[in-house]
């Protein structure tokens, strides 16, 4: 894959070589990287791997569970009324098997992967929330700008907590809808996500039937899921992806295996499914863009742990 970062835009370059998965995606090295991008509709292809497409480990870190707290931030998120916020508290509520009750299979699609001590990624998921930050939001703020914004707001984070960072504004020219990195907080590693505003995005809509949500609260819903699966799986851009660089997400992106999949708590979302190695191997997934049937939902196409 081939792009660069200006300014925290990320653009498509024929020139500039670097690879999905280097040991920091930005030119600028004092910026945190950008993980698994999610691009848009337009820009997304899923590149047929020589080989076996399967993902491979490369000795880094993965969670065995995660701690969330999502961040909201921009002027308008204050007096905001729509069903954004809400819904997206119910989403990280309900995905993962938690002390707050619910839990889905889409979420055990990731749970294949495993560190070098056997180690698992779990569906342990601990969401403790949201938080409002009413300031005016950059629109398209650095990757340093969205770590120091999760620093602002928690103060003392969680070790290896996840701190999505949803901003108010919409991507404008930019070619992607969300992306996920890691970085520091007062000594202690986190991993955070940083998403657009999604009303009235034709190129990151999932383009849902399920009644009852919004279309911008569906589609930031579709590329809250593929960001999450990514840090589960890879939260340092070091553990699990193939050989073009693609992470299990980056792998199914646009590609859906029926019109939603179900959290236990009887929701129903329009979520792309993550890349299964177990599903590819024994021919029990769906296809993704480059007709790799190695995807999987959790409701239509299971995955190992979900049978």
């Amino acid at each position: 894959m081939k792009w660069f970062v200006v300014a925290g835009l990320v653009l498509l370059s024929s020139s500039f070589n670097l690879n999905a998965q280097d040991a920091n995606k930005n030119p600028n090295k004092k910026e945190p990287p950008i993980l698994g991008p999610h691009w848009d509709r337009t820009t997304a292809s899923t590149p047929a791997t020589s080989g076996n497409p399967d993902m491979t480990y490369h000795a880094g870190p993965i969670l065995p569970s995660v701690t969330v707290k999502a961040i909201f931030w921009g002027s308008s998120w204050p007096s905001y009324t729509g069903d954004e916020v809400t819904g997206l508290d119910k989403w990280y509520k309900y995905v993962g098997t938690t002390t707050n009750g619910g839990g889905s299979s889409y979420f055990a699609t990731s749970n294949e992967y495993t560190d070098n001590s056997g180690r698992k990624v779990g569906t342990a998921i601990t969401y403790q929330g949201h938080l409002v930050d009413g300031s005016s939001a950059p629109k398209h703020p650095s990757t340093s700008a969205v770590l120091a914004e999760v620093c602002k707001e928690v103060p003392s984070p969680t070790s290896n907590a996840y701190y999505p960072v949803y901003i108010d504004h919409s991507r404008g020219g930019a070619n992607y809808c969300a992306y996920h990195s890691w970085g520091s907080c007062n000594g202690k590693a986190i991993e955070f996500g940083f998403f657009f505003k999604l009303d009235g995005d034709a190129g990151c809509d999932p383009r849902s039937s399920v009644s009852g949500q919004s279309q911008g609260l569906k589609a930031i819903a579709n590329v809250t899921g593929h960001e999450l699966s990514e840090t589960r799986s890879d939260p340092r851009g070091n553990a699990w992806y193939d050989s073009s660089g693609e992470e299990n997400a980056d792998k199914c992106a646009w590609t859906f295996g029926g019109p939603y999949v179900t959290f236990l708590n009887g929701t129903h979302w329009k979520i792309q499914g993550n890349w299964s190695n177990y599903d590819y191997d024994h021919g029990t997934g769906y296809k993704n863009s480059s007709g790799e049937a190695g995807c999987a939902d959790g409701t239509n196409y299971p995955g190992p742990y979900t049978r």
